[in-house]
């Protein structure tokens, strides 16, 4: 990645907003984390939990909320230490320049539409009749299929597979290996043979949604998959035909959506949580990590376990589960003193 710097303590404090404590004048050549930044480099307390660390930092600054307490060297005292390190990730180490153009070794049809602006990396494949926006960046050995179109400003990454039909917003990005537009697993068994069911829909990917590597959204059987705006799907995540995730959810790594679910807007889902077909999870509910999904979960909820219960519930069972061993002693035991009961009156 691209690094910028050094910057002196009194220009980010101008970027960030900050209340500054130490000397304007020095510089600092990058970002680092507590427990390896040096004296050359600025780190960032993000939580409490991280006091102890934060106070035997060698980095040369700490950016820190306001009533931060016992930090050693410069402080930059932010309202949001979170929203700040955002900053200052992105002055250290900004984007590449955008070159627009199209490499001479990339393959764009008759008939696509690329616009002057946008950059097509090499080996990449722009079929006819797709269309790609302003100042977008099209990876090398990326395919974008007949009739697709990409927004502006949008960021597809190498190896991404756009299939025919998918539509793609404004501000996506799409990390390697992601294939958008595949067919939905459908089949019908007709005696002696799966017969595959035609997926002709398509999928829709709103404006600003993350989508990470290796990651597959299946195109719908009529109709489209659709990924709402904001949303964003971590790697190794599979969501399934006819799909609707509303905006700002969040899909953690190895979910797998089975066909026709509904995702409410700003709807958790953890790590390996699966979701069985035709399942409507609830606005802003929460799956945590390796949830099974059976059925529909309520708005605002948590649920956890598998089959998944609310959460109450099901940290219940998981603590019952602990004492099952011994449970299961202490039957055999009541058992043979049963049997040895039995034998004396018999």
């Amino acid at each position: 990645m691209t690094q910028s710097g050094p910057f002196t303590l009194g220009q980010l404090a101008e970027a960030l907003g900050a209340t500054l404590e130490g000397d304007p004048a020095r510089p600092v050549g990058g970002v680092a984390p507590l427990e390896s930044a040096g004296p050359n480099e600025v780190s960032f307390l993000l939580s409490r939990r991280y006091q102890r660390l934060a106070e035997e930092t060698r980095a040369g600054a700490v950016v820190a909320p306001a009533d931060a307490t016992g930090l050693p060297g410069a402080v930059l005292r932010v309202a949001s230490p979170q929203a700040a390190l955002i900053t200052l990730l992105r002055l250290f180490h900004p984007d590449p320049p955008h070159a627009p153009g199209i490499h001479p070794l990339a393959l764009v049809a008759e008939g696509a539409s690329v616009d002057e602006s946008a950059a097509v990396g090499p080996f990449a494949v722009i079929e006819t009749g797709a269309t790609v926006g302003r100042r977008t960046r099209i990876g090398a050995l990326t395919f974008v299929g007949t009739g697709s179109s990409v927004g502006d400003d949008t960021l597809l990454y190498p190896r991404v597979v756009i299939r025919d039909g998918v539509q793609v917003g404004s501000r996506v990005i799409i990390h390697p290996g992601a294939v958008i537009g595949a067919d939905g697993f459908g089949y019908a068994f007709d005696g002696a043979a799966h017969r595959k069911i035609p997926q002709v829909g398509g999928v829709r990917i709103e404006d600003d949604v993350e989508i990470g590597a290796n990651t597959t959204v299946d195109r719908g059987t009529l109709g489209d998959t659709v990924i709402g705006r904001g949303s964003k799907v971590d790697n190794l995540v599979q969501v399934g035909h006819n799909c609707d995730v509303g905006e700002d959810a969040i899909l953690v790594a190895q979910v797998g959506i089975s066909g026709s679910c509904r995702i409410g807007s700003r709807a958790i889902l953890a790590g390996q949580v699966g979701v069985a077909d035709h399942v409507t999870i609830g606005e802003g509910a929460i799956l945590v990590a390796q949830a099974g999904v059976p059925s529909d979960i309520p708005a605002g909820e948590v649920w956890g376990g598998m089959p998944s219960r609310p959460m109450a519930e099901a940290r219940r069972i998981w603590a019952a589960e602990r004492l099952l061993p011994a449970l299961v002693r202490r039957v055999r035991t009541l058992e043979k003193r049963l049997e040895e009961l039995e034998r004396r009156r018999a």
